[in-house]
């Protein structure tokens, strides 16, 4: 069995913890690991780590390197959609890998995960898994979630009455409307849809034939031409191509399991609330507070008499809405997007193939990074014609090539480089580098970085 994780998401009902460059999957909010650390801790009890293909978008690739790092599970494949395509072509992107790279037979079992979500107990989620694998050999498998509420926020899947493991699919439901979604619930036969699947590579390839033939004719051709031609597939959700067509459809519920899809800032509450209704996270001083959410990043929060809030405070955002009302928060993101504010796309932490920088603080002529470069890791050679540098080293040991003189900078020693010198900076040891980098100048933009390539 291989497990695909879904990985090129960018949504922002999370915003300003989520950005176009930094989705929730990246987020450590539930926990001290990433939504997609513990989505692939999730299945490492399951396979190894060299059966997990992690499909993500070219702009996050070094997001998930990172997020691999830490929980020791580098094995894992990680391929890149040249352009975001929704789920379907990006199923089928990995399932060409599977075949093409990994030489796996028409019989292999394929499961299909997002990337954010919160599931547990892992153990018996795991069970059901390995149950499900004999009815994913000639059908298409997906797992429902038993509804709590009339949640409207969800799509839902409506299956016939038994008693058995899996139940027949008769159809899928878009987000309904609450007197929808009530008599959805009242009925007993609806399930949230999770979007997880589970199924054959021969069959999962007989279906994208009979309902989706514009994806198997790319393909069929191999991995390296789809890829090539990714710009060519349709965009389209793997519900619409195959799920709502398929008269292979089975479903089988995730009883005594806990799903969350970490959707809003009001799912995250239902996980993390205290018996007041609170959640505090950060460096947080709350007196008399009820039913409010607060989460912080470095500075002290102190909330008074606060009922039925959310304050959400990053370096460059804060957030203050109230509680139930999280979902318009893609309306804020709109509105930003339009003025072209870059708080909707960038995040004052940014990941690099060398490891990655954090923005402390900027104004007109000058900006100031911490720069964490990885052992081993360097920069290409770079001048810069509108700015200077000068770094400090606050942990590790730099080696810097400034006009082809090489030399080597420890903790508290810091050099310069001025505008129009060709420089290159390099990790040679066994721990991170963190350097402070201060940039002056009249231009500061990361345009202003010329490589050479001499």
């Amino acid at each position: 069995m291989k497990i695909i994780i879904l990985a090129g998401g960018g949504g922002t009902r999370l915003f300003p913890l989520s950005r176009d460059c930094y989705p929730k999957q990246f987020l450590h909010v539930i926990g001290d690991k990433s939504l997609l650390a513990q989505t692939i801790e999730r299945f490492l009890g399951l396979v190894e780590a060299r059966d997990i293909i992690i499909v993500t978008n070219e702009r996050y690739i070094f997001h998930v390197q990172a997020e691999l790092k830490t929980i020791n599970a580098q094995e894992a494949h990680i391929i890149t959609e040249p352009m975001g395509k929704n789920t379907a072509p990006a199923i089928a992107l990995a399932q060409c890998y599977c075949q093409n790279v990994l030489q796996c037979g028409d019989d292999e079992i394929l499961f299909v995960s997002p990337s954010d979500h919160l599931i547990k107990p892992i153990e018996v989620f795991q069970d059901l898994i390995r149950n499900a694998q004999d009815i994913a050999k000639d059908n298409v498998v997906t797992l429902g979630i038993k509804p709590t509420k009339p949640e409207i926020g969800y799509g839902y899947i409506e299956v016939e009455k038994n008693s058995n493991l899996a139940k027949k699919v008769i159809s899928f439901k878009e987000k309904p409307g609450l007197a929808t979604a009530q008599e959805y619930i009242s009925s007993g036969n609806y399930y949230w849809n999770g979007g997880m699947f589970m199924f054959s590579i021969a069959t999962m390839q007989a279906e994208l034939t009979k309902y989706m033939p514009a994806i198997i004719d790319i393909t069929q051709n191999g991995y390296k031409y789809t890829v090539d031609n990714f710009v060519n597939m349709p965009d389209i959700s793997i519900d619409y191509a195959v799920a709502e067509k398929s008269q292979k459809m089975m479903m089988i519920p995730m009883e005594n399991i806990y799903w969350n899809d970490i959707g809003s800032f009001d799912a995250i509450a239902e996980v993390l609330s205290d018996k007041d209704k609170n959640v505090f996270k950060g460096d947080i001083l709350a007196e008399n507070c009820i039913d409010t959410m607060i989460i912080g990043d470095s500075r002290l929060i102190a909330g008074i008499d606060l009922e039925n809030l959310m304050i959400i405070d990053t370096p460059d955002v804060l957030l203050i809405a109230k509680k139930g009302e999280s979902q318009k928060v893609k309306n804020i993101v709109n509105k930003l997007k339009q003025n072209k504010r870059k708080e909707a796309k960038e995040n004052v932490t940014m990941y690099r193939s060398w490891g990655k920088y954090t923005l402390l603080t900027e104004s007109e002529g000058y900006r100031v990074r911490k720069i964490e470069m990885d052992p081993g890791a360097s920069l290409t050679m770079q001048m810069h014609y509108h700015r200077s540098e000068h770094w400090t080293v606050i942990s590790g040991t730099g080696k810097i090539i400034i006009n082809d003189r090489e030399s080597i900078f420890t903790e508290n020693q810091s050099t310069y480089i001025p505008m129009g010198v060709k420089h290159k900076l390099s990790n040679p040891g066994k721990i991170p580098l963190i350097i402070i980098e201060v940039q002056s100048g009249k231009y500061i933009n990361d345009n202003d970085i010329v490589i050479d390539n001499e």
